[in-house]
């Protein structure tokens, strides 16, 4: 097949302006004013991460999906982590969970002593004076009502043996009682430093209550009922609770030797109730 010159003027025309296309469209594709190389997801995962076709490799007809470069610091952001626990020390934990030691209760004793005196209190009165110290054998010689008080010279056998106000005898059970004189150590709990100490003086007597410390240690002594003691120091000189002078519901007072200190109630007549709180640290 033959061409004339025309014919071959055209077409060379024409290729020389597809070749122009080309390079224009090529120049323009690496132009930085020019937007990114288009890309394309994979088309095994349309969702998973982007995969690109490198510029320079044409002979690849299948390009690998790149994966997402995260740094480590990133990639611990990004997960969700565990809640931490706050870490404490072993001496703050049981700092805080140390229960606190209760104050001592001390109570005098009302068995195993002299009885000088008692009162009635008798569930259903009167109260039967007997002459004898059992209900078979015995007459009853007197009858008392409640709150009588009577001065007691014996015990036996849970009767008490009483002069005033009718002689003879009566159900110890049936009254109210105390010992006559109490010496009592207190001793704190471990770690503990406070005492409560309650009791009843029931007619005449003497309650004292010892309590070890320390010099330069600080006592603190609370009223809590009628009657504050008197405070003896180890060698007997009255520190404070004159009945006479003072009408103290508190004290507080530096201890001035190492010894065993008093708290002292006295009773003439028939007695009193008394509480009274104390602390040494």
């Amino acid at each position: 097949m033959s061409f004339t010159s025309t014919q071959i003027i055209a077409v060379g025309l024409a290729g020389l302006a597809t070749a122009v296309g080309v390079a224009s469209a090529t120049v323009q594709s690496r132009s930085p004013l020019s937007p990114n190389p288009p890309i394309a997801e994979s088309a095994a995962s349309p969702r998973n991460p982007i995969a690109l076709t490198p510029a320079n490799n044409l002979e690849s007809q299948q390009p690998e999906p790149l994966q997402p470069q995260t740094s480590p610091a990133a990639s611990e952001e990004s997960a969700p982590q565990p809640a931490k626990t706050p870490a404490f020390k072993a001496s703050v934990i049981a700092g805080v969970s140390k229960p606190k030691v209760e104050p001592l209760v001390v109570t005098p004793p009302n068995s195993g002593c002299k009885i000088t005196q008692a009162v009635v209190s008798d569930p259903n009165p009167p109260l039967n004076v007997r002459s004898h110290p059992r209900v078979a054998d015995s007459k009853i010689v007197g009858k008392l009502k409640n709150n009588t008080f009577v001065s007691v010279t014996e015990e036996q056998n849970g009767w008490l043996r009483i002069t005033e106000p009718v002689p003879g005898w009566i159900a110890k059970s049936r009254t109210e009682s105390s010992c006559a004189n109490v010496k009592h150590q207190i001793n704190f709990l471990p770690g503990g430093d406070e005492a409560i100490v309650k009791g009843r003086i029931i007619g005449g007597g003497t309650h004292s209550y010892k309590i070890r410390a320390a010099k330069g240690q600080t006592m603190t002594v609370k009223n809590r009922k009628n009657v504050f003691p008197q405070i003896y120091s180890p060698n007997g000189k009255l520190l404070t609770g004159n009945t006479y002078q003072e009408n103290l519901t508190e004290w507080t007072g530096k201890i001035p030797v190492t010894g065993n200190y008093t708290f002292q109630l006295d009773s003439n007549f028939r007695g009193f109730e008394y509480e009274f709180w104390v602390k040494v640290r």
